[in-house]
């Protein structure tokens, strides 16, 4: 995970390390402001961002982690995700959620959702980007979002489409992840975030992935068609420590049914400081001793 943080003459060295270091995929977040530190400090525009690291890189996947509907339309979403998709070459996936309160909810003027509308209208926007990305044409009359012959041609690099990573904590967003999604995020159960102990968190998460695999079979999927993807930072938990607790951690997590583990790019002063060094040989080394 890649903060937007960097004017482009530094964030492109951040990017291309990145990819030197061997990472699968480099993230950021979707946001126009997020929380403090960082509410009042240099933060850019996702899509752009994405789009610049495209040109810079060759082989390393990128993506949002995660899009929300907070200020997004899924008509001009699908619009600058095909265009991100054709300048990577095929490298980009789309992690969406339902968004929440503060940060940039209400920075268009509106009233904040409530938790309920934020799921209705994630239920609505997830179906809707689904079908702009996998049409030519569309067009649809929703609650609230619709769309009137919109065009995206000539498609998505990748076919069908761009992959989702759904991050859904509740029984209707994890019901969207296994009707449309490729993956399925979590950074922890949201209900136990300010009580749980690192010693807890494991069993947390599996319970998660218990919930999801009960939405799969519902849907008919097979939830071993979607990549269970962990966002680090959320928990007590510290897997950037060292190189061993990386490994430990990751090794457990691997063997819950985790498939992708989300680190920070180091941030000197807050909550996702880090030793650099450690965090080079977690990329370079971690994997490795994992087999």
């Amino acid at each position: 995970m890649i903060l937007p943080l960097y004017r482009w003459a530094e964030g492109k060295e951040v990017w291309e390390r990145a990819e030197e270091l061997g990472f699968h995929t480099a993230y950021t977040y979707d946001h126009l402001s997020w929380r403090i530190p960082f509410r009042d400090g240099p933060w850019f525009g996702a899509v752009p961002t994405l789009t610049a690291a495209a040109a810079a890189t060759k082989r390393i996947r990128l993506g949002t982690m995660v899009t929300n509907p907070n200020f997004r339309h899924p008509v001009t979403l699908a619009k600058d995700l095909l265009t991100l998709d054709d300048v990577s070459g095929g490298r980009i996936t789309v992690g969406i959620g339902a968004g929440g309160n503060g940060f940039d909810a209400g920075v268009l003027g509106r009233p904040e959702w409530s938790p309920r509308e934020r799921a209705d209208r994630f239920g609505e926007f997830v179906p809707l980007l689904d079908r702009l990305l996998t049409q030519d044409a569309t067009t649809s009359e929703g609650r609230f979002y619709s769309a009137h012959e919109a065009r995206n041609i000539p498609g998505c690099v990748q076919r069908p489409r761009i992959p989702f990573t759904v991050a859904g904590n509740g029984p209707r967003g994890m019901r969207l992840a296994a009707e449309y999604g490729q993956g399925w995020v979590t950074t922890g159960d949201p209900k136990l975030a300010a009580t749980i102990t690192p010693r807890e968190c494991p069993a947390a998460i599996r319970a998660q992935i218990d919930k999801l695999e009960a939405a799969c079979e519902k849907a008919g999927r097979d939830p071993d068609e979607l990549d269970k993807v962990l966002l680090t930072a959320f928990t007590p938990e510290e897997p950037l420590a060292s190189l061993d607790s990386f490994v430990d951690f990751a090794g457990r997590y691997a063997e819950l049914g985790i498939d992708e583990i989300i680190v920070h790019w180091p941030v000197p002063g807050t909550m996702f400081e880090a030793d650099m060094g450690v965090f080079e040989r977690v990329a370079t080394e971690g994997l490795k001793q994992l087999g």
